[in-house]
């Protein structure tokens, strides 16, 4: 890779570090094991950049390296995985500065940092039940955004097929939020304020 491609890698991907992460997160439900995806995706990313169209969604192709890698490397149990150089030896040339890191982009306010992490442990609880392909889309559409079309390109399906799977996981994902509700005695309702965890606002807000 040359110095201007390094450059525009530098520029157009490494921005959407913290993205992949909460996606991997969702995918993998483990930390670790969502640090150790991003890495496999970034070096795959830097290694066929010069396949990417530019002006085209970087984000969306991001995300369907993540979600290849995740299914051929993690969703199958091939934790045996070649011991390919780690994400900081492929990209040296980008100089530590420039280093990937793992981070919190953004914080809410002080005075709802405490509402905030409560509702999105409960909902974070609640996604990790909905079955994997469910979980992808929800996750797609509702946290990040993305359009029928992008998160078709994504998975490798219709967007019909992209329709089902997001109203079906919706609905287990309110389903599994009653039925904590009501583990808990329907006195907890998930706000500091008493009220109830609002799927419709989270999904503006997105998760942080």
């Amino acid at each position: 890779m040359d110095a201007t491609a390094r450059l525009a890698f530098e520029e157009i991907a490494l921005p959407h570090l913290d993205r992949l992460y909460g996606v991997a997160l969702r995918l993998t439900r483990d930390p670790s094991a969502a640090e150790d995806l991003v890495q496999d995706t970034m070096v795959r990313a830097y290694r066929f950049w010069h396949r990417f169209e530019p002006g085209t969604n970087v984000r969306a192709w991001l995300f369907t390296i993540l979600r290849n890698t995740f299914v051929t490397r993690y969703h199958h149990d091939h934790r045996e995985r070649e011991k390919a150089s780690d994400l900081a030896a492929q990209l040296a040339s980008l100089g530590p500065a420039e280093a990937p890191v793992i981070s919190a982009s953004a914080f809410p306010a002080p005075d709802s940092a405490l509402e905030a992490k409560h509702t999105a442990e409960r909902v974070h609880a609640a996604l990790a039940s909905v079955p994997e392909d469910f979980r992808l889309a929800v996750t797609l559409a509702d946290i990040e955004g993305m359009s029928y079309k992008e998160i078709a390109a994504i998975m490798g399906c219709p967007i019909g097929t992209v329709m089902s799977r997001l109203y079906r996981g919706r609905r287990q994902l309110s389903k599994a939020l009653a039925a904590d509700l009501e583990s808990r005695g329907g006195d907890d309702h998930g706000g500091r304020d008493g009220a109830p965890v609002s799927l419709d606002a989270y999904r503006k807000r997105g998760l942080a």
